[in-house]
């Protein structure tokens, strides 16, 4: 709560504005930042709000940024996460990190103090990933993971940004016997991880739902998939229909709002509903189960589950086709 600059007496993800001075304190770390990954909600709702256009995005994140000495969407709410070498440890920081170690945050972006020094200059404003310049701190109780030498830090960040959704996805999923698990956004970064960690957990049957034909095709070629379905899921109906009975699991992994309804139509009596989209209304969604009778169960995947880091790499690492998804979505982006 000491970075907190205001308003007093609330915790980092809720402050208005954080303080960045790049003096730690003996429990803090300091990275020299590398690279920013927006997360998806964020970046979706900045590239609608500005009708696409890369220099109004770049200049409002960066605004951004500068006022509240982190990234945290006044909007959506969402951060994203970073990659980057430490520069300095507290000698009484827990996190086991060293001087010149390449890591990614595993803790939001709305909760870490970030400045940037170059005004994202180098950054075109058409991606998630922002190069970058400047300086984060992690706390004593922030978590970050050291990047894997096999991987392209790129890739590593895309896949380390989402990696509490295949772990949550695998503990849910392992508590049923055989179960039905829809995926919705599938053919998305946690989607994906999270249609393979079901089918490791045990999955009986995965279906995929998907917007349009480009991402079905792409989802098929995968093979991550039982069953691929395309649908607007922020129909209810249409979704409800397309996944056919009910899932005992349903995970949600779509970036825009609206979805809660229709998740909750395409899941069985007594199964269980993960949201991993920040654009989800959760008043909405309990109001939505209450109107709909819907006795299910509705987790908020909040990004951490221990080993979730590990999961999610050995996963790519274990299917060649999640891991040429991954590549494809870095190299276009």
């Amino acid at each position: 709560m000491h970075r907190v600059a205001e308003p007093p007496g609330v915790l980092p993800q809720a402050a208005d504005r954080l303080d960045t001075d790049p003096r730690i304190r003996d429990d803090e770390v300091r990275v020299r930042v590398e690279r920013l990954n927006l997360d998806a909600a964020s970046y979706r709702q900045l590239h609608t709000a500005h009708g696409g256009d890369p220099d109004r995005i770049r200049a409002e994140v960066a605004e951004i940024i500068r006022t509240r000495g982190k990234m945290h969407n006044p909007v959506t709410g969402s951060g994203g996460m970073l990659i980057g070498v430490v520069d300095e440890v507290g000698a009484r920081s827990p996190l086991g990190l060293r001087p010149g170690m390449r890591v990614a945050t595993l803790v939001s972006l709305t909760l870490t103090p970030l400045r940037v020094d170059d005004g994202l200059a180098r950054w075109d404003g058409r991606s998630e990933q922002v190069p970058t310049d400047g300086h984060a701190i992690l706390f004593a109780r922030s978590i970050a993971a050291e990047l894997p030498a096999d991987l392209p830090p790129e890739l590593s960040l895309a896949v380390l940004d989402v990696c509490g959704a295949p772990a949550l996805t695998s503990r849910v999923v392992g508590s049923y016997a055989s179960p039905t698990v829809a995926v919705v956004g599938a053919a998305g970064k946690s989607g994906s991880l999270s249609l393979a960690a079901a089918r490791r957990a045990g999955a009986k049957r995965t279906v995929g739902v998907v917007p349009n034909e480009t991402e079905a095709a792409r989802l098929r070629a995968s093979g991550l998939a039982d069953e691929v379905v395309l649908a607007d899921a922020r129909d209810p109906i249409a979704l409800a229909e397309a996944v056919g009975d009910g899932a005992d699991v349903t995970v949600v992994c779509v970036d825009v709002p609206g979805c809660e309804h229709g998740a909750i139509l395409a899941t069985a009596s007594g199964g269980t509903v993960i949201f991993f989209s920040m654009a989800t209304s959760f008043s909405a969604a309990a109001l939505g189960a209450e109107g709909l009778a819907a006795d299910v169960t509705m987790l908020i995947g909040n990004g951490y589950v221990p080993g979730h880091a590990e999961l999610a790499l050995d996963l790519l690492r274990a299917e060649p086709t999640l891991l040429k998804m991954f590549q494809e979505r870095v190299e276009t982006e």
